[in-house]
């Protein structure tokens, strides 16, 4: 998979003043997509489930900040801006007629090697795209947000 396949998203084409609850994103390199394993706490949603970077919204931060932040603390990545080359809004998971954020992006080889994984979750792995797509615990939306990426490349 190449980044030439999309072109970046400019941002006249964000919708960073929309109210919104939280970012995801899918970020792969090499066949593979950043994925990291739920904790698995009681009463936790989708514990010990596959699921992808990001969470909830802060304050007044635009989608993209927190995206960004979230990957700054759950795997020790400070990416730039440019780092998202898709993005795409859905409904939430927990109530619908709210806002997610979706992006997609690469990451380099090196900076997989800088992941420093975070206290959020209990281990991370670059899973295989074949793998992820047919892991029965998986989170369903999270795997189908991926997909809405993946078939832009």
């Amino acid at each position: 998979m190449r980044a030439q396949a999309l072109r970046p998203v400019t941002h006249s084409q964000t919708q960073e003043g929309l109210s919104f609850v939280g970012a995801k994103a899918a970020f792969v390199c090499d066949g593979a997509i950043l994925t990291y394993l739920r904790d698995d706490t009681p009463g936790l949603r989708f514990a010990n489930w596959w699921d992808l970077p990001g969470g909830g919204r802060e304050g007044a931060e635009s989608p993209k900040d927190c995206l960004l932040r979230e990957m700054e603390e759950e795997f020790g990545l400070s990416l730039p801006a440019e780092a998202l080359i898709w993005e795409k809004a859905f409904p939430g998971m927990l109530n619908h007629r709210t806002t997610a954020w979706f992006f997609g992006g690469f990451l380099s080889l090196a900076q997989i090697a800088a992941i420093r994984f975070g206290d959020e979750g209990q281990r991370w792995e670059m899973m295989p795209l074949a793998a992820f797509r047919a892991h029965p615990r998986v989170i369903p939306a999270m795997r189908a947000r991926a997909e809405a990426f993946l078939a832009r490349l």
